[in-house]
């Protein structure tokens, strides 16, 4: 069976490997183009393409899919028999999912219909999911609502973060593709439809300021918003007019009647902070300009004074 392989972070590389190893056929990787980062703007290819040139596979970087014919032309002069997505970054259009024999199938990072979307990963973890997976689905014109084909769950741990069930379902997702072609190839794959209206949560791409604590809420959920963002883009809130991102932290049942975002105490332990409800200790932190810390080590250079409040922007 000839593939094409579309996707673009880290999560879609295991995926990839997966289909090389199993002997599988692909004659073409697509992949958001290479972006400048760092002081010096150089340009850094995508993790995809990255593991695509190792196995020498032809890579194609369109900055756009749609109304894009000269790679249309590409793709069908390649002719692929299935064109698998995990990850990829842009919408794909109708005559791209309907151009190969058996379609298009997506690497979903959720247990469909839970968690449409682009970010299901980190979201499954700040809302206190005890479990996510992954979803095979067949491609439609919807957002994540094809057909689903296979699934995996994976249970969440009480101190999973959004990097390691990343990198669960990134492995998952992998087994279970070649679990899946199979079926597909030779007709026996079971299609399951979706709920045409789910009331399910959506999971909308996450930025910077999603990031932002919010003491007002209860411990638990800023807890659960602490390891979601980590490692990107981090739960952080503001001390004394600099950022301070949060790296981990834990639940302290202390009651107080202190205002959120008030510092209780700091010890050992951490910086003991008021919230709408129960306290947060936070536990490794990392202030603006300076290396990331387990909170006792930045408590012996920095001095956070008992009632310090912390505020949602830089003052």
């Amino acid at each position: 069976m000839k593939t094409v392989y579309m996707g673009t972070p880290d999560f879609a590389v295991q995926p990839l490997k997966a289909l090389v190893e199993a002997g599988y056929e692909v004659a073409a990787v697509i992949t958001q183009p290479d972006k400048p980062k760092g002081r010096g703007k150089t340009l850094l290819p995508t993790p995809v393409k990255e593991e695509a040139l190792k196995h020498e596979i032809p890579v194609y970087q369109p900055a756009k899919l749609r109304n894009n014919q000269e790679f249309f032309h590409i793709l069908q002069e390649i002719n692929p028999d299935i064109i698998i997505v995990a990850a990829f970054g842009q919408i794909i259009p109708k005559e791209i999912l309907s151009l190969p024999r058996y379609g298009c199938i997506n690497i979903h990072a959720s247990l469909l219909p839970k968690y449409r979307g682009a970010a299901p990963i980190q979201q499954a973890v700040i809302d206190g999911e005890k479990e996510s997976g992954v979803t095979i689905m067949q491609m439609g014109e919807g957002l994540d609502t094809g057909d689903m084909i296979s699934r995996i769950v994976i249970p969440i741990d009480p101190k999973e973060t959004g990097g390691s069930l990343f990198a669960k379902l990134s492995q998952a997702g992998a087994e279970l593709l070649i679990k899946t072609l199979p079926s597909i190839e030779q007709g026996t794959a079971v299609y399951e439809k979706q709920p045409e209206e789910s009331p399910t949560p959506y999971a909308a791409m996450i930025t910077k300021q999603m990031g932002l604590m919010d003491f007002t809420k209860s411990a638990e959920e800023l807890e659960r918003l602490v390891r979601g963002m980590n490692p990107w883009p981090s739960a952080h809130t503001f001390l004394n007019g600099k950022t301070l991102k949060v790296w981990d932290s834990y639940v302290s049942q202390e009651e107080t009647h202190e205002a959120p975002g008030t510092v209780i105490r700091t010890d050992r332990d951490g910086i003991h902070t008021a919230c709408g409800k129960n306290v947060l200790v936070l536990t490794e932190v990392q202030l603006e300009g300076k290396k990331r810390m387990k909170t006792d080590a930045f408590l012996r250079g920095y001095t956070v004074e008992d009632g310090t409040k912390f505020t949602d922007r830089k003052e």
